[in-house]
């Protein structure tokens, strides 16, 4: 099973979404570790800045500008990837956009791009990789999904649509690959501060969650995406207070459960939806 087999000593790992909020965290994080980095972002300029940051301190890493919404790219990204490193041993699916809205004021392109950036990208970048972990008989594979993939958020009823398309991806790899040493984790953080998308909620309406909501940090994340490359976990939640008693309970008493998590969300959110249109 995936769990007695050993990790490499360097590992070759790819971060989409690497230009900027959480995934640069979790690039800066592993860079200063024993990996070697493929950064995968839309912005040219902005890895290749990065790219040198990383490199004057001995980090072996390579920028691939990359749009996950174009199968094309995600394609070249793996070929890039293999001719410089010959292997790939981590894939992490960073790349998000948010999309907190009325549901029916919702432009047709933007519902497209949210779900083809979430999940469609992750899904078809992961069929470019696991026969290369396979044959390796090694990799992890780690989803940045999201509390909100865990119940649905008013006003986001798509973002929390591909979040939860991608726990679902994830449970569904980690049943089939675990026998051949690939391991997938899903990562779902409550709203983080300090490089999240939560910041920009924030700026937005100039109004924060109450605290029975919480939150994380961005730092937590990326240390949450090491221990994952380390540890290979099915899912890790993010939040303080913790939300999965919230969920047990909501499983439980569905009804009861689903008023509970409005009554402490719901004002928040359609105050983004509004403020954000």
């Amino acid at each position: 099973m995936a769990n007695s087999v050993s990790v490499p000593e360097k590992l070759t790992v790819i971060v989409t979404g690497a230009s900027s909020g959480i995934g640069r965290l979790i690039c800066q994080r592993l860079a200063g570790k024993n990996y070697r980095l493929v950064l995968a972002a839309r912005s040219a300029d902005k890895l290749a800045r990065l790219a040198a940051e990383f490199a004057a301190t001995g980090c072996e890493c390579i920028a691939v500008p990359t749009d996950v919404a174009d199968p094309n790219a995600l394609e070249t990204l793996v070929k890039a990837t293999m001719d410089r490193f010959g292997r790939i041993d981590v894939l992490v699916n960073n790349a998000g956009i948010e999309c907190f809205a009325e549901f029916d004021q919702l432009p047709l392109d933007q519902i497209l791009q949210t779900i083809e950036t979430n999940l469609t990208g992750a899904i078809i970048l992961t069929r470019h990789v696991v026969p290369i972990m396979r044959q390796q008989g090694f990799g992890r594979i780690i989803n940045m999904s999201s509390a909100a993939g865990k119940h649905g958020p008013a006003f986001g009823a798509v973002y929390g649509a591909t979040k939860a398309g991608l726990i679902a991806f994830t449970q569904g790899l980690r049943g089939e690959l675990l026998p051949v040493g690939i391991t997938a984790t899903a990562i779902c953080p409550g709203f983080a501060t300090d490089g999240g998308i939560y910041d920009e909620i924030v700026k937005a309406t100039g109004k924060k969650t109450s605290f029975f909501v919480g939150g994380t940090t961005a730092q937590k994340v990326a240390a949450a995406v090491e221990k994952a490359i380390l540890t290979g976990p099915p899912e890790m939640i993010l939040n303080f207070p913790a939300l999965r008693p919230v969920f047990l309970f909501r499983d439980v008493f569905p009804r009861l459960g689903e008023k509970l998590i409005l009554a402490c969300t719901f004002k928040f959110l359609r105050r983004t939806a509004t403020t954000k249109k």
